[in-house]
């Protein structure tokens, strides 16, 4: 089932948007998915060596800290797939719309 986002398309004279359903392509979606794959592992990288210089500067320089400080930073920052394919979405809705 390709992805799809609905966004809303002033029409000039009327107070209320028409909404437009956009559809990505497989391609499209694929390439939002490698975008925040990669994204997401540069971001995993990041956390963990800000998961490491936090848990040494409070004394909790252990494995098990450095991972759960790791995971709860990555949660925290990480974006999901479904908003890298609205983002894409959002994109191409402009571009056809401008």
């Amino acid at each position: 089932m390709p992805f799809s986002k609905t966004f809303p398309k002033t029409i000039p004279g009327t107070n209320y948007p028409i909404w437009e359903e956009v559809f990505l392509t497989e391609p499209e979606e694929q390439e939002a998915e490698e975008s925040c794959r990669k994204a997401n592992f540069q971001l995993l990288d990041e956390c963990l060596h800000d998961a490491k210089a936090i848990a040494i500067k409070h004394g909790l320089n252990t494995d098990e800290n450095r991972t759960k400080l790791a995971i709860a930073l990555f949660e925290k920052r990480a974006s999901h797939e479904v908003f890298w394919k609205e983002f894409k979405a959002k994109e191409k809705f402009d571009k056809k719309n401008k």
